[in-house]
C-alpha cells in the first residue's frame, strides 16, 4: 500500500501530473511489470520441454496444452490491461493537465504575462503536454515496469545459482547504466549545440541588418571569416558530443552482446565440472536473452524521459508562480487611496517612489507627466494588474491585496491604449465587457461609444468578424469597440489611458461627450497626453521621474508647478492653450 503510495508520489513531481494521472501511470507500469513476467512464462514452456526431451523427465500432453491456453489468455487479458492503462488513461490525463495548466494560468496575475511570451505558454498547454502523453503511453511505464522487475528476476535468478545468475545481471546492469548515461550525455549534447546555433543565428541575423554598413567600411572579407569561424566551431562542439555518444552507446550495445557470450561461458564452464544440468544452463540463457531484449526496449524510452525534462520544467514553473490572494469584498465606497506607494517591475530599478494621492468617488483624476514616468504603472497597481512592494493602496478604507481579483474587476471598467480584440464578431468583441449582455444592451454600448457609423458600414453589421486582434478594423475603430466595452460593463470605477490617442480630434469630441455620461458618479483616472481634453478635471496629478511632483486644479497647477506648465507647453495643442 505504502509502496503504491511512493510510486504515485513519485510520478507526481517527477513528471508534473495531475493525482489522476498519477495514480494511472503507477497502474500502467504495473501492467507493464506483469507483461514482462509474463513473457517469460513460454521460457518456461521452452524449458520444460527440454527437460522431457533431454533429461528424459516425461510430462502429460494436458499439462502443455493448459500451460499455453492459460499463458495465451493471461497475456490477453494483461495486454488489453496494459493497452487501457498505457493509452486511453494517458489521453485523458492529457486533458487533465490541459485542463489543470488552463486553470493555473488563469489564476495568475497579468503581470505574469507581461513577462512570458505567449507562443511559449501556448506552446507548453499544447506541445510540451503532447510530449508528456507520449511519454506516458510509451517510455515512462515501460521503464518504470523494467526497473522493478529487473531486481525481481535477479533475486530470483542468484537464488538458482549466484555463479550464472552474476554472469547474467552484472553486464546487463552496466549495459542499462550507460544507456542512461548515453541518453543524459545526448541531451546535455543537443542543449549545448543548439545554444551555440541560437547563438550563430542572431550573429548572422545581425550581420544580415548590418549588411550595408558593413560593405561601405568594408568588412565583408572580415565577417565573412568570423562567420565561418562560428560555423566551425559548433560543427566541432556537435563532432565532440556525438563522438562522446558514439562511444558510450557503442559500449552498451556491446555489453548487451557480450552478456550472453559469458553466460555460455560460465554455463558450459559450470556444466562440464557437474554443478549445473543443461536445463540450468538453457534457462538462464534464455532468461538473459529476454532481459537484453528488455534493455534494448528500453533505450529510446530512457532518451524520451530526459528529453521530457525542460517541458515539464515549463508546467511547475506555471504551477509554482505567485497568485494574487485575496477575498471575495462587498465594496460599497470607491475612493482610491494610495499611500507611499513604491514598485519595481524587476526589483532593481524603482518605477514608482512614495505615491500618495486620492481619486475620489463622483470625480474624475488625471495622471500627467513625461513618458516614463510612471502613469501607466499607476493604473496598472490600482487595476491589480500588478502588486505594488510598498505602501498601500485601499478602496472603501480595504487594502486591494486582501480583495480577491474577482470582486476587484468587478467594480473595475479598463480602457488602456493597446487594445485586445478577438477574431469573432464585432457583438461578441463587445461582449466581453459583460458576457451575459443582450444584443440590444451591447448595441446600446456600441451607439455611446459612437461606433454604429462604421459597423453599419461592414459588410456584416455586428455579425461581422474583425480579424485577430481587430486586423480589419483602423486604429480608432479599434479603440472606440474597447470603449463600448466599458460602456456596457458600467462599473463604479473606469480606468482611461491613452484613449483618444487613435482617434481624430471630431470623433475625439463625441466620444467625449459619450464619457461625460459615462463618468456620472464613478471614480474615473485618466492619462491622455492631450491636456487640452483634461483641462477641466476635478484633480489633476503631476508624475515626475515616479514620483508626484504635485496636484491640484488646472488652475492651481498653472500657478505652482513648473512641471505642469512645462508639459503644457510641450503639447501638441499648446497653442489652443495660448499659453
Amino acid at each position: 500500500m505504502n509502496g503504491g503510495l511512493d510510486m504515485k508520489k513519485f510520478f507526481k513531481n517527477r513528471f508534473a501530473l495531475t493525482d489522476q494521472g498519477a495514480k494511472d501511470i503507477t497502474r500502467a507500469t504495473m501492467s507493464s511489470f506483469f507483461v514482462y513476467c509474463t513473457n517469460m512464462i513460454p521460457a518456461t514452456l521452452l524449458m520444460l520441454f527440454i527437460d522431457e526431451l533431454v533429461l528424459g523427465n516425461v510430462k502429460s500432453k494436458a499439462l502443455y496444452i493448459g500451460l499455453s491456453l492459460g499463458t495465451l489468455l493471461l497475456m490477453h487479458i494483461l495486454l488489453g490491461y496494459e493497452y487501457d492503462s498505457l493509452y486511453n488513461a494517458t489521453y485523458e490525463e492529457s486533458a487533465n493537465l490541459r485542463t489543470e495548466t488552463a486553470e493555473s494560468l488563469s489564476k495568475l496575475p497579468l503581470s505574469y504575462f507581461s513577462k512570458h511570451d505567449l507562443s511559449d505558454l501556448s506552446q507548453t498547454i499544447m506541445s510540451d503536454i503532447e510530449g508528456i502523453e507520449h511519454a506516458m503511453s510509451h517510455s515512462i511505464p515501460k521503464v518504470g515496469g523494467f526497473l522493478i522487475f529487473f531486481p525481481i528476476i535477479s533475486i530470483m535468478m542468484l537464488i538458482g545459482n549466484i555463479k550464472l545468475a552474476l554472469a547474467v545481471i552484472l553486464p546487463t546492469l552496466l549495459s542499462f547504466i550507460l544507456v542512461v548515461l548515453s541518453k543524459k550525455v545526448q541531451v546535455k549534447g543537443h542543449e549545448k549545440y543548439y545554444k551555440v546555433l541560437r547563438e550563430n543565428s542572431e550573429s548572422f541575423q545581425e550581420a544580415i541588418e548590418m549588411q550595408q554598413e558593413i560593405k561601405s567600411f568594408n568588412l565583408s572579407s572580415e565577417l565573412k571569416a568570423m562567420l565561418y569561424k562560428k560555423m566551425d566551431e559548433s560543427e566541432n562542439i556537435h563532432l565532440k558530443e556525438e563522438k562522446k555518444l558514439i562511444l558510450i552507446m557503442g559500449l552498451s550495445q556491446a555489453f548487451g552482446f557480450i552478456n550472453l557470450a559469458i553466460v555460455i561461458l560460465v554455463g558450459v564452464s559450470l556444466f562440464s565440472t557437474g554443478e549445473i544440468d543443461i536445463l540450468y544452463l538453457i534457462g538462464y540463457l534464455l532468461a538473459a536473452m529476454k532481459i537484453k531484449d528488455a534493455v534494448d526496449a528500453s533505450r529510446e524510452g530512457v532518451a524520451e524521459i530526459f528529453y521530457l525534462d525542460p517541458k515539464i520544467n515549463r508546467i511547475k514553473e506555471i504551477r509554482q508562480s505567485n497568485i494574487q490572494e485575496g477575498q471575495d469584498t462587498k465594496i460599497d465606497n470607491f475612493d482610491i487611496k494610495l499611500q507611499n506607494v513604491s514598485f519595481s517591475y524587476d526589483k532593481d530599478n524603482m518605477v514608482l517612489k512614495d505615491i500618495s494621492f486620492t481619486a475620489n468617488q463622483g470625480e474624475v483624476t488625471a495622471l500627467v507627466g513625461a513618458s516614463g514616468c510612471g502613469k501607466t504603472s499607476i493604473l496598472r497597481l490600482i487595476s491589480r494588474l500588478y502588486d505594488y512592494d510598498n505602501g498601500k493602496i485601499t478602496i472603501d478604507d480595504k487594502d486591494i491585496k486582501d480583495i480577491s481579483t474577482k470582486s476587484l474587476f468587478e467594480k473595475t471598467s479598463i480602457v488602456f491604449q493597446d487594445v485586445i480584440l478577438f477574431n469573432n464578431s464585432v457583438l461578441e468583441n463587445i461582449r466581453v465587457g459583460k458576457k451575459d449582455a443582450t444584443d440590444e444592451e451591447v448595441k446600446e454600448a456600441a451607439r455611446l461609444a459612437n461606433c454604429e457609423e462604421f459597423i453599419e458600414k461592414l459588410e456584416k453589421g455586428y455579425n461581422t468578424f474583425i480579424g485577430e486582434n481587430g486586423a480589419e478594423l483602423s486604429g480608432g475603430e479599434r479603440q472606440r469597440l474597447s470603449i463600448a466595452r466599458a460602456f456596457l460593463k458600467n462599473a463604479p470605477i473606469l480606468i482611461l489611458d491613452e484613449i483618444a490617442a487613435s482617434l481624430d480630434v471630431e470623433n475625439e469630441k463625441k466620444i467625449q461627450e459619450s464619457l461625460n455620461r459615462l463618468m456620472k458618479d464613478k471614480t474615473v483616472i485618466i492619462i491622455s497626453h492631450r491636456l487640452k481634453s483634461i483641462e477641466n478635471v476635478d484633480k489633476i496629478v503631476v508624475i515626475d521621474d515616479g514620483k508626484v511632483e504635485d496636484f491640484g486644479t488646472h488652475k492651481e497647477l498653472m500657478e505652482s508647478s513648473k512641471i505642469y506648465k512645462g508639459l503644457i507647453r510641450s503639447s501638441k495643442l499648446a497653442e489652443e492653450f495660448k499659453y
